[in-house]
């Protein structure tokens, strides 16, 4: 019984060290803030007292995050599939943090994905998640590393878990891939900085990128447009 209260009190106290101190002045910059895993993490970074800054993908995102938080959260708009947007947002950053760097950024953003066989899709189907979900973050974590590394901060990429696993054609588990290959090589990288890189896989969340209507309309569009041989090839009843 003394052995398991003594590690039990030793684990309390390793554990307690590792907290944060000191919120205060700390910035973290987090994309795909309009909804989802992205608003809620805006929120409650903002509730502990750090110095949020959200990208939101619409001004109706900003408006409404910002009209739930404190005045010390800021927002901004952002496009990831625009070097322009990216380069805008990360001017902003720079100004808020004032010369002390990025305490962190967290990566959240899922381009449009079409669901469905390989053969039915064209490249730019392909685009339409990969410049975001993937190409996009790849470009903005890029051009803030300087800041991560002037603070000695930290990367976090939220990656949804399904995306392990092939199961579905498209762009979409691509770029979840890319993110785990991107963020494993960046992690071994920047330890000369004293920047962490880490991974949160998260499970899956009933959002409208799983929305059953949303996907039943995006495969008959996509059935519509295929040429009559492909078609012909799947048949009715595959369909």
């Amino acid at each position: 019984i003394l052995a398991a209260i003594l590690s039990l009190t030793i684990y309390w106290l390793i554990r307690d060290s590792q907290r944060v101190r000191n919120l205060s002045g700390k910035h973290v910059f987090i994309t795909g803030c309009d909804t989802g895993l992205g608003n809620s993490l805006a929120k409650w970074l903002d509730k502990k007292g750090f110095c949020v800054i959200a990208a939101c993908a619409t001004e109706k995102g900003s408006q409404e995050l910002r009209s739930c938080s404190s005045l010390s959260l800021k927002t901004v708009n952002l496009n990831l599939a625009d070097s322009t947007s990216i380069a805008r947002a990360v001017v902003f950053v720079t100004e808020e943090t004032a010369g002390n760097g990025l305490f962190g950024l967290v990566s959240n953003a899922e381009g449009t994905a079409p669901v469905a066989p390989t053969d039915w899709l064209r490249i730019e189907d392909f685009h339409s998640v990969l410049d975001v979900s993937l190409l996009g973050l790849i470009e903005i974590i890029l051009k803030l590393l300087p800041l991560l590394k002037k603070a000695e901060g930290r990367v976090v990429n939220l990656i949804n878990a399904k995306g392990l696993m092939a199961f579905v054609g498209g762009g979409y588990i691509l770029s979840k891939w890319g993110m785990e290959a991107f963020s494993d090589t960046l992690r071994i990288e920047m330890q000369h900085f004293g920047v962490k890189v880490s991974i949160v896989e998260h499970g899956f969340f009933k959002t409208g990128v799983v929305n059953s209507d949303l996907i039943e309309k995006c495969l008959l569009r996509l059935w519509n447009r295929l040429t009559p041989e492909i078609r012909d090839s799947y048949g009715e009843k595959y369909f």
